[in-house]
C-alpha cells in the first residue's frame, strides 16, 4: 500500500519505518526541515533499539521517504496516519491543535477513497471531530479510523512487529478490510486485530495506560506500607504476582513512573471524566501516589543527612525515565536532582544514553546550577567523591557494580536504590548503608 505518516516523532517514525519494512511505500511528513535532513542522512533524532537500521535500509530502498510537503505525500495515499503530538494543557487535558492542523492541511489533497487513521493519543470524540472537519463541504465522505499505538519506549520496533493486539476503531466495512490487509504481516502468529467503535478505541488507549500506571502506583503504595510495618515489598510482590490472575508485569516497586505517556494519559483520563461529570478516582489516586513516591524517596535522602544537604555530593545514576531510551520527559530523576540542588547539594550525573537530553531539555542544567552539576563519563566517575549514590534508572550495566571499587572512590558508602536492583545483604556485607523502596 501507499501510506502517508504525519509526524516523524516517536510514534510516527516507528510506524512509518515498520510499515516500510513490510514493503509498503511510506511518505513521512514533518514541518521540521532539520529533522528531515537528519533522517535522510540516516540519523534518528532519538534513541530506540533497531530503529536506525530499519530507517536507513528502507530509505535506501526508496520505500521510506521524507518530505515537508503535504502535496507529495497525501494525494496518492491509501491511508494517512496522523501521528502528531497531543501535549497536555495546564489542566491536564490533551491539546489537539496539531491534530486539527494536520487534518486541515491534508483536507484539500485527499482523494475520496483515502482512509485517515489517528494514531495520536486523543480524547474520546476526536475522530468524530476530525471526520466532520474533513467532510465539511465534501460530497463523498472521508472515513476516519481510530488506530491507537501501544508501543513501549525501548521495545517499540519489537512491539510494532510482534504486537499483542491491534486495535482499530471503525464500523466502516471497507476500512475494516483495508486494515485487515495492512496489518496481516504483523498478525501471522495469531495476534488479534480487534475491531470496535471509534469511541471505544479512543478510550482503550487511555484505559490501558492508566491501568498499567495504576499497577505501578498500587505496588508503590504497598511499599510505603511495608516500610511502616516492617514487611518486605519484594516478598509481598512475589506473593501476589505469582497468582496467575495478577501476574508480575508492572508490579515493580520504585521511585515512580514517568515518560511521555503514563503521566499525560492518567491526567487526561481524569479531565475526560470531569467533562462528563465523573470523578475517575482510581486515576486521580494513581497520579497522587506517583507524586508521593518521589517525595518519600527524597525524604529518605534528606533524613539520612539530618535535613541538611549543603555541600554534599550525590552520584545520580540514570536520568532517563526508564532503561533503553533517552527520553527524560517526566523522569523521576528530574524531581530528585531539583530537590537536591534546592537543598544546597551537588550532583554528579551519569546516564548511558540520555545525558545530552538532560543537558539540553531538563531545564536544570542552566545558569548557576551548572556549577553544581557535573556530567560524568561513566558510572564510577559519577560515584567519585560522592557522599551517596542514588540509583534512579535500572540500566542493566548498573546492576552489578564493583563494590570494592565503589568503596575506594566514594567519600561515604551510602546507596539509595530507587529501583531495588541491588541486594541489600550484599551491600551490607561490603560495608554500605542501603536504602531501598519498601524493604
Amino acid at each position: 500500500m501507499r501510506l502517508a505518516i504525519i509526524g516523524t516523532g516517536y510514534v510516527g517514525l516507528v510506524t512509518g519505518a515498520c510499515f516500510a519494512e513490510m514493503g509498503n511505500i511510506v511518505w513521512c511528513v514533518d514541518k521540521d526541515k532539520k529533522r528531515l535532513m537528519e533522517l535522510k542522512e540516516g540519523r534518528v533524532p532519538f534513541y530506540e533499539p533497531q530503529l536506525s537500521e530499519i530507517v536507513s535500509n528502507n530509505f535506501r530502498e526508496k520505500r521510506l521517504l521524507f518530505t515537508d510537503d503535504y502535496k507529495k505525500a497525501i494525494p496518492d495515499a491509501d491511508v494517512v496516519f496522523i501521528c502528531v503530538g497531543t501535549p497536555p494543557r495546564e489542566d491536564g487535558s490533551a491539546d489537539l491543535q496539531y491534530v486539527l492542523n494536520a487534518a486541515s492541511e491534508m483536507k484539500p489533497l485527499l482523494k475520496n477513497s483515502t482512509i485517515v487513521a489517528i494514531k495520536s493519543t486523543v480524547p474520546v470524540g476526536t475522530c468524530d471531530m476530525v471526520e466532520d472537519l474533513l467532510n465539511k463541504g465534501r460530497k463523498k465522505k472521508i472515513v476516519v479510523v481510530s488506530n491507537p499505538e501501544f508501543l513501549k519506549e525501548g521495545d517499540a520496533v519489537r512491539d510494532f512487529m510482534y504486537p499483542d493486539r491491534v486495535v482499530v476503531g471503525t464500523e466502516d466495512e471497507r476500512a475494516r478490510k483495508v486494515f485487515l490487509e495492512l496489518y496481516s504481516p504483523y498478525t501471522k502468529r495469531g495476534q488479534a486485530i480487534i475491531f470496535m467503535k471509534r469511541r471505544s478505541s479512543e478510550l482503550t488507549k487511555y484505559a490501558a495506560n492508566s491501568f498499567l500506571a495504576l499497577r505501578v502506583s498500587f505496588i508503590n503504595e504497598i511499599s510505603m506500607l511495608c516500610e511502616r510495618i516492617g514487611a518486605d515489598v519484594e516478598e509481598v510482590r512475589r506473593g501476589i504476582g505469582t497468582d496467575r490472575r495478577i501476574g508480575m508485569q508492572f508490579m515493580y516497586p520504585g521511585i515512580g513512573y514517568g515518560g511521555s505517556c503514563f503521566p499525560k494519559d492518567v491526567k487526561a483520563l481524569i479531565e475526560l471524566g470531569k467533562r462528563y461529570n465523573m470523578d475517575i478516582s482510581t486515576a486521580r489516586v494513581t497520579d497522587r501516589i506517583n507524586q508521593l513516591q518521589r517525595e518519600n524517596f527524597f525524604k529518605k535522602i534528606l533524613n539520612r543527612f539530618g535535613g541538611r544537604l549543603t555541600g554534599l555530593v550525590f552520584a545520580i545514576e540514570g536520568v532517563s525515565f526508564k532503561p533503553n531510551t533517552d527520553d527524560i520527559r517526566e523522569a523521576p530523576s528530574l524531581y530528585v536532582i531539583a530537590r537536591i540542588l534546592e537543598a544546597g547539594g551537588k550532583v554528579r550525573v551519569f546516564d548511558p544514553i540520555a545525558l545530552k537530553n538532560f543537558m539540553d531539555y531538563s531545564g536544570l542544567y542552566t545558569g548557576e546550577n551548572k556549577r553544581r552539576i557535573y556530567i560524568a563519563k561513566d558510572y564510577y566517575d559519577a560515584a567519585r567523591s560522592a557522599d551517596a549514590l542514588v540509583l534512579i534508572t535500572e540500566w542493566n550495566e548498573f546492576r552489578r557494580p564493583d563494590y570494592r571499587r565503589l568503596s575506594k572512590i566514594m567519600r561515604r558508602r551510602i546507596i539509595f536504590d530507587g529501583r531495588n536492583i541491588y541486594t541489600k545483604e550484599v551491600l551490607l556485607e561490603n560495608g554500605f548503608e542501603y536504602f531501598g523502596v519498601g524493604i
